[in-house]
């Protein structure tokens, strides 16, 4: 039997989080870590079941789970994408925690391959996308900040007005705040991208794009909904517009580039 418990860290620890996600908790942070977010996640649905508190995920429990869908899996024939391994990874994300990157890793290369992204410029794009919005490796929410929220306004007040992010008014801007490893923002992008991943109920259920799973075909599919400007701006040389092309603006471009050029030096 295995018995997980606050304190213990690893895949199986990331799996019960990501089955609490889907079953409608809130777990925090979805990192392999059981940290007091996790426990607390854990209680609820004990609670909700009918069933003692404990805060302790025996086998029982993760049998009771919802059993989120696994990723896909990369092979030598899948392009550039099988190259990608730690080595390339530590020299790319030089500020990132490994467990980070191993226990992420596997969602964004199945998400690249689902979308048939798997070529070098475009596995360059996304992991420099990723060292853009999410330094960590982790699938989180945007954070508040003065380009997405007035000094003592509402959370991500700023937001809940942008046509362009197909926004409708409060409180559009804070649930449909950046997500994920693209950071996915807006009502509009959650409607596109959610059925096109798999997930027809994103834009009710917006926390799910926090699932490393789903944030890896996200990335992918709004990335291949932009494909065409990247290329041409990767052809002539121009990395800004490529950035340009995925975030609107170049929030991150130092990042994107240094991103970039250390995996272009290692990847064929």
């Amino acid at each position: 039997m295995l018995i997980l418990r606050r304190g213990d860290k690893g895949p199986e620890v990331l799996s019960v989080q990501r089955a609490l996600l889907w079953a409608g908790q809130t777990p925090g942070l979805l990192d392999g870590d059981f940290g007091q977010g996790t426990e607390a996640a854990v209680k609820a649905w004990q609670r909700n079941a009918g069933q003692t508190p404990s805060g302790v995920a025996d086998d029982a429990l993760r049998a009771a789970l919802p059993r989120p869908a696994p990723p896909t899996a990369v092979v030598a024939g899948d392009g550039v994408l099988a190259s990608v391994d730690l080595s390339v990874m530590r020299a790319v994300f030089p500020h990132t925690a490994e467990r980070n990157i191993t226990l992420h890793l596997p969602f964004v290369l199945g998400g690249l391959k689902d979308f048939a992204l798997t070529d070098r410029v475009m596995a360059l794009v996304a992991l420099a996308t990723i060292r853009a919005e999410t330094e960590r490796f982790l699938p989180v929410d945007e954070a508040v900040s003065r380009y997405n929220t007035d000094p003592g306004g509402a959370p991500f007040g700023l937001y809940d007005r942008r046509a362009d992010l197909g926004n409708q008014g409060p409180p559009d801007g804070e649930r449909f705040r950046g997500r994920g490893f693209v950071q996915l923002t807006g009502r509009a992008n959650y409607r596109r991208h959610g059925p096109l991943v798999g997930v027809a109920d994103l834009i009710d259920r917006p926390e799910l794009a926090n699932d490393p799973w789903v944030a890896g075909c996200l990335l992918a599919s709004f990335l291949g909904s932009v494909t065409t400007r990247i290329r041409n701006a990767v052809a002539a040389g121009n990395l800004k517009v490529a950035r340009e092309a995925v975030n609107g603006g170049s929030h991150g471009l130092d990042r994107f580039l240094a991103a970039y050029a250390a995996g272009a030096a290692r990847l064929a």
